[in-house]
């Protein structure tokens, strides 16, 4: 079983533990089973895989959010997964810094849409073909199949139930230039990608105006990482949150927490991908995971309240007003977005 209590964090001494020129020896064989999308290459892989017996994912998702699909990964396959997590920023430097290097230990990459583009134009991924992909939300497949999206992560508001009546929660951004909100707001420090998607289904002038009023009338109390916040939340310290994981948010309704959703139009669609390194060190392991993630790891996404971008498995919510971000445009926009963020989150009300 995935050893949970040591998080599964690997540390630098991993390189022990592969096989030295392994990823080298096998990248053009590689490439010719990564295309390969008939459905007999599980079973085709299977035997190579288990003998391989590693699997090392990058990531940013909380262990506690893939400790479940690991184990489950484990249990089927008999094949350890090490999985070393930090923030998008540390993703994408260490995996280029170790590619520069010559090094090659990572399988498998998992982060937001945004981390895995900029991964893909360092040509660190290896394109992937699978008949899994053809159950997918058509915007979790990018022409270039390089990376999909394995799973949507919706954002939403959030409020506290005994802080704020749900007859006053508003219905739009312009509500909460109200001065009744005023200490009340808070927000996910680096979500500038939610922000860009937000003002600019508003209308990108309207929209900046709108957050610039909110934040200089009322304040905007700036946490960082979506997990804590929702848990500020629904521990009453935030009283709103304008963005945090519906699925966290479902996650502790379920057990009795006073938290509620906020559903102001457009809820963001966040697509979280996967992809397999171009030269991993266990690739036979690496692709038997981008099929399992795509399919049997689908209805575990979904017991854990995440939105599986497999229709098969769960279709979207009926009526939800989604918008999802541009990965792509938003790397190339991403110092545009990041600037203007922190300049309204930076702003203070008069006193």
């Amino acid at each position: 079983m995935v050893d949970i209590s040591r998080r599964l964090l690997f540390a630098l001494t991993l390189g022990a533990a592969l096989v030295p020129g392994a990823a080298q020896a096998q990248t053009v064989d590689f490439s010719a089973m990564a295309l390969d999308a008939t459905p007999d290459r599980v079973a085709r892989i299977q035997k190579a895989a288990e003998a391989e017996g590693i699997l090392i994912v990058y990531g940013s998702a909380p262990m506690e959010d893939m400790s479940t699909i690991f184990s489950a990964f484990e249990a089927k396959y008999h094949i350890k997964v090490r999985y070393w997590r930090a923030g998008p920023q540390e993703v994408i430097r260490r995996a280029e810094t170790e590619y520069r290097a010559g090094r090659y230990e990572a399988d498998i990459v998992q982060a937001n849409g945004p981390t895995m583009e900029a991964l893909r134009r360092e040509n660190l991924f290896q394109k992937v073909l699978s008949k899994a992909q053809d159950d997918l939300l058509p915007q979790a497949v990018p022409d270039h199949h390089e990376w999909v999206g394995e799973r949507l992560n919706i954002v939403i508001g959030a409020y506290n139930t005994k802080s704020v009546p749900a007859a006053s929660v508003p219905a739009t951004y312009e509500d909460f230039s109200d001065p009744s909100w005023k200490g009340k707001l808070a927000v996910e420090a680096t979500d500038y990608d939610w922000f860009a998607t937000v003002v600019s289904a508003m209308g990108e002038q309207k929209g900046i105006a709108t957050f610039r009023e909110i934040a200089s009338k009322n304040g905007l109390s700036v946490r960082k990482g979506h997990t804590l916040l929702t848990a500020l939340v629904a521990a009453g310290e935030v009283p709103v949150s304008l963005n945090v994981f519906t699925y966290k948010v479902d996650q502790l309704v379920k057990e009795g927490a006073p938290i509620a959703p906020l559903l102001i139009p457009p809820a963001v669609g966040r697509v979280n991908g996967i992809a397999a390194m171009r030269r991993p060190s266990h690739p036979n392991a690496a692709l038997l995971y981008y099929e399992f993630m795509l399919t049997d790891a689908q209805h575990i996404l979904m017991a854990r309240d995440f939105t599986p971008t497999n229709q098969r498995v769960q279709a979207l919510p009926a009526g939800l007003v989604l918008q999802f971000v541009d990965s792509a445009k938003l790397l190339d926009e991403g110092d545009k977005w990041t600037k203007l963020w922190k300049e309204i989150t930076s702003l203070r009300p008069a006193n």
